[in-house]
C-alpha cells in the first residue's frame, strides 16, 4: 500500500490548525457577531466559547498522539464502538470541513467586489433573494481550481502555502489593530450587549463552534508529520492553536467596537474595514485589512480542504465508503481521487451564491460539536487516568450543551427549517455513500 508522504513540521502542524479556524469571518459577518451579543456579549462569547474548549483540545491532542491516522475521529470512535458509529462521526466532521470551502470559495468574491465593485456585475440569477454575479463565480471557481491542482500535487506545496498565508493573515491584522488604536475610544463600546448579558453572550456561543472549528485538523494531517516529529508535539500545536485563535477573534472583535460606534456597523457589508477606515480617515487602512482578508480566506480553504480530503480518503480506505476514494497518487503520494472530490463538490456548491454565508456557520457548528462529542466520549471509555477522564468528560458536557442550544426549540438562535433539511440531506447523501460502500465490500471482501 503506497503510503501518504511524510513531511511537515511543528510550524506545519500549527499553521494547520491556526488557519483552518481563522477565515474571513472576522470581516465577513463582524456585523452578525456584533448584532447577536453586542461588543462585550461578542468578546464574551467567544473567549468563553473556546475556553470551553480547551478541554476537548486536550483530549484531541492524547488522541492524536496516541493514533496519528488521517482518519481522525473515525479511527478514535472504531477503536471502541461500532464501525456505524465510526462512519457516521467521521460523516458530520466531513461536513464541518467540506461546508467551510463552498464559504470561502463565494466569500472571495464579496471581498474582491468591495475592492473592484465592477464586478457586481452580470448578475446570472438570485437565491434567496441575493443575487449571483458571473464574476463572483469566476473568481471562486478559479480559487477553487487552484488549490485543487495544488493538494493534488503534494502536501509539502500546500504546507508552504498554509504557512504564508497564516503568518502573513497575523502580521498584518496585528498591523490594521495597532494602527488603529490612536483613533478609538471606549465609548464606542456602548451599549455593551444587544440585548440581555446570558442572551447576548448565548448567541454568539452558538456560531463559536464553526469558527474555532479546524484545532483538531492537525490530526487528519498525522499521518503526514516528519518522522523526525516527535508525537507528543502535536498538543503542543494544537493547544498554541488554539490559544492564538481565541486571542485573534477577541482582539479583532474589541478593536473593531473600540474604533467606531458598533450600532453604526450593523447594515456593513464589511463591518471591520467600514470601522477602521471611519477612525483612520484614510483608504490604505482598508487596504491592510483587505490583504488580511485574503491571506485569510486563504489560509482556512486550504486548512479546511486539507482536512476534508483527508476524512474522505480514510473513509474509502476503511471501506466505509466506495474504495476508489483511498486511492493514493503513487508520485505524488496525495489522496488524489478524495483531493478532486471535495474540489468538484465545492464548485458545484458555489452556485447557491452568498444566500450560504450564515446558515452554513449554524450547520457547521451541530456537525462539529458531534465529532468532539464523539472523540471525547471514545477517550473516555479508553483512558484511565484521572485527568484524562475529567477532560473528556468535560469535553462531552460542553458539546452537549452546544448541540443542545442549536435543537431546542425554546433556546434563542435555534435551528431553522432550512438548516435542517440542510442536515437531513446531508445525511441521506451520507447513507447513499455508505450503502455504496456496503455493497462494494460485498462483491470484494478484500476493500474492507
Amino acid at each position: 500500500m503506497i503510503s501518504l508522504a511524510r513531511k511537515l513540521r511543528l510550524a506545519d502542524f500549527f499553521s494547520l490548525g491556526f488557519g483552518t479556524m481563522i477565515g474571513v469571518g472576522w470581516l465577513v459577518v463582524m456585523d452578525d457577531w456584533l448584532r447577536r451579543g453586542g461588543p462585550l456579549g461578542a468578546i464574551l462569547g467567544f473567549a468563553l466559547g473556546g475556553a470551553l474548549l480547551l478541554p476537548i483540545g486536550y483530549v484531541y491532542g492524547q488522541l492524536v498522539r496516541a493514533m496519528p491516522d488521517a482518519a481522525g475521529e473515525i479511527a478514535y470512535t472504531a477503536a471502541v464502538f461500532p464501525r456505524s458509529i465510526s462512519f457516521a462521526t467521521g460523516w458530520m466532521m466531513l461536513l464541518a470541513y467540506y461546508i467551510v470551502c463552498p464559504w470561502e470559495a463565494v466569500a472571495i468574491g464579496r471581498i474582491a467586489s468591495y475592492i473592484f465593485p465592477a464586478m457586481n456585475s452580470f448578475e446570472l440569477y438570485r437565491v434567496a433573494g441575493k443575487p449571483v454575479f458571473l464574476p463572483h463565480l469566476l473568481i471562486g471557481l478559479a480559487l477553487t481550481a487552484l488549490l485543487t491542482v495544488m493538494n493534488y500535487r503534494g502536501i509539502r506545496m500546500s504546507a508552504s502555502f498554509q504557512n504564508v498565508t497564516a503568518f502573513g493573515a497575523i502580521a498584518l491584522v496585528a498591523t490594521f489593530i495597532v494602527a488603529g488604536l490612536r483613533h478609538g475610544s471606549t465609548q464606542n463600546f456602548q451599549p455593551l450587549f444587544s440585548a440581555s448579558a446570558p442572551v447576548s453572550i448565548l448567541l454568539v456561543l452558538q456560531v463559536v463552534p464553526y469558527f474555532m472549528t479546524g484545532f483538531e485538523s492537525i490530526g487528519k494531517a498525522s499521518e503526514e508529520a516528519s518522522s523526525q516529529f516527535q508525537p507528543r508535539r502535536f498538543l503542543l500545536a494544537i493547544m498554541t492553536a488554539m490559544l492564538v485563535g481565541i486571542g485573534f477573534y477577541v482582539c479583532v472583535i474589541a478593536a473593531t467596537a473600540y474604533v467606531a460606534p458598533w450600532q453604526g456597523l450593523l447594515h456593513e457589508r464589511f463591518a471591520t474595514a467600514v470601522a477602521f477606515e471611519r477612525a483612520v480617515g484614510t483608504r490604505w487602512i482598508v487596504s491592510v485589512i483587505m490583504c488580511a482578508a485574503v491571506l485569510s480566506l486563504l489560509e482556512v480553504f486550504n486548512g479546511n480542504f486539507v482536512a476534508a480530503t483527508r476524512l474522505l480518503f480514510a473513509l474509502g480506505r476503511r471501506g466505509l465508503a466506495d474504495s476508489q476514494l483511498g486511492y493514493v497518487h503513487p508520485n505524488n503520494r496525495t489522496p488524489a481521487v478524495a483531493v478532486v472530490s471535495i474540489g468538484i463538490f465545492t464548485a458545484v456548491c458555489m452556485f447557491a451564491g452568498e444566500s450560504i454565508l450564515v446558515p452554513i456557520a449554524e450547520v457547521g457548528s451541530l456537525a462539529s460539536a458531534l465529532g468532539w462529542m464523539a472523540a471525547c466520549a471514545s477517550y473516555l471509555r479508553m483512558q484511565t487516568c484521572a485527568f484524562g477522564r475529567v477532560a473528556a468528560i468535560t469535553g462531552i458536557l460542553v458539546t452537549g450543551l452546544l448541540l443542545a442550544m442549536k435543537i431546542l426549540p425554546t433556546v434563542p438562535g435555534h435551528f431553522s427549517i432550512y438548516e435542517w433539511i440542510a442536515l437531513a440531506l446531508w445525511i441521506v447523501l451520507g447513507l447513499l455513500l455508505r450503502r455504496r460502500g456496503v455493497a462494494e465490500a460485498a462483491v470484494v471482501p478484500g476493500n474492507v
